[in-house]
């Protein structure tokens, strides 16, 4: 009988201890994950663009395939690989960061390029005139977004693996895939009500009981084109803004600082301007204009270099060949 109530003692002692992990965990990963809250946001802006042109039964399930993209991102290769260089090999991880946020700059102008000059095409594809399979497309699409969502999730779990408290590695490991579901969760959930509120503005428009109910849904049904024009925009300048950020705080871990020194003191500069209760908003918006300027410079220089020398070795390797003009 000793030897029983012994043994319930042990486990219930080990309970106590698994309970205080579990909350320990969760701690860590709520502190973490709000530490990577801009990028959050910036995930959450950038990826509505990739469900532009596509019919609306088509929408949740391409949020859908992306989110799971995103979770296979997070848990399968930024989770483990990002152990591992935080453990053996951190100095690793800031140019490994900044080639991801150059790609993000090269998107980022490549689309304003094309928004400016529609007409110019900087690689021609033979096949860019046929009509695309829609099936197709929506691949192409999810591929583009969950490439996208690479590097913004590289950042994210980055910026929440430097805010976990020294542990060991699997409590590291627990907080971070804690972040990385919730994060996601968070960031399609929100796309999904997005993408989604039109077609609840038409239900309410239609079937709304009281004409406040269907006045707010054609209001919704009439507002949200443009403010998902205006997401792509936001999500475009996102791209930018957080590229050359990565960018900047890259050369300056790596003991270049002058692009760093050179917008902080900006942004100090600007912020002087206002009254003390304004001025950590205004030098936030300062350093994250500056850093979207650079981003936006820095991708305009890797457009030739993407589109005229990666490209086209990457086509010679895949034996998809495109031609540069």
């Amino acid at each position: 009988m000793s030897g029983l109530l012994a043994l319930l003692d042990d486990v219930a002692g080990i309970a106590k201890i698994a309970a205080s992990s579990v909350d320990d965990v969760a701690s860590q990963a709520f502190k973490a994950g709000s530490k990577a809250a801009g990028a959050v946001i910036d995930d959450a802006a950038v990826t509505p663009k990739y469900l532009t042109g596509f019919d609306a039964s088509r929408e949740l399930p391409i949020v859908g395939k992306i989110a799971l993209g995103s979770i296979r991102n997070k848990l399968l290769i930024l989770l483990p690989v990002g152990l591992l260089l935080a453990n053996f090999a951190p100095w690793a991880i800031p140019p490994l960061l900044m080639l991801g946020g150059a790609y993000l700059c090269f998107e980022g102008a490549e689309k304003i390029w094309h928004a400016l000059f529609p007409g110019e095409h900087i690689v021609h594809d033979p096949k860019q005139h046929e009509n695309p399979d829609p099936a197709h497309l929506e691949q192409q699409k999810v591929q583009g977004a969950i490439k996208t969502d690479f590097i913004l999730s590289a950042e994210i779990m980055t910026i929440a693996l430097s805010a976990l408290p020294e542990s060991n590695v699997w409590m590291e490991a627990a907080a971070l895939a804690v972040v990385a579901i919730g994060i996601t969760v968070a960031v399609y959930g929100s796309v999904a009500l997005i993408v989604k509120a039109d077609d609840l503005g038409l239900t309410m428009a239609s079937n709304g009981r009281l004409g406040l109910t269907r006045a707010l849904g054609r209001g919704l049904v009439k507002g949200m084109p443009k403010f998902m024009k205006a997401l792509t925009i936001v999500g475009t300048a996102a791209m930018l803004w957080v590229g050359g950020n990565i960018i900047v705080h890259g050369l300056h871990e790596m003991g270049w600082h002058v692009p760093y020194d050179f917008v902080h003191h900006n942004a100090v500069a600007v912020g002087a301007m206002v009254s003390e209760g304004w001025r950590g908003a205004v030098e936030w918006i300062a350093t994250a204009a500056q850093d979207g300027v650079i981003g936006f410079l820095l991708g305009l220089i890797l457009i030739p270099v993407a589109t005229r020398i990666v490209g086209p070795l990457i086509g010679a390797v895949t034996g998809n060949k495109a031609e540069a003009h």
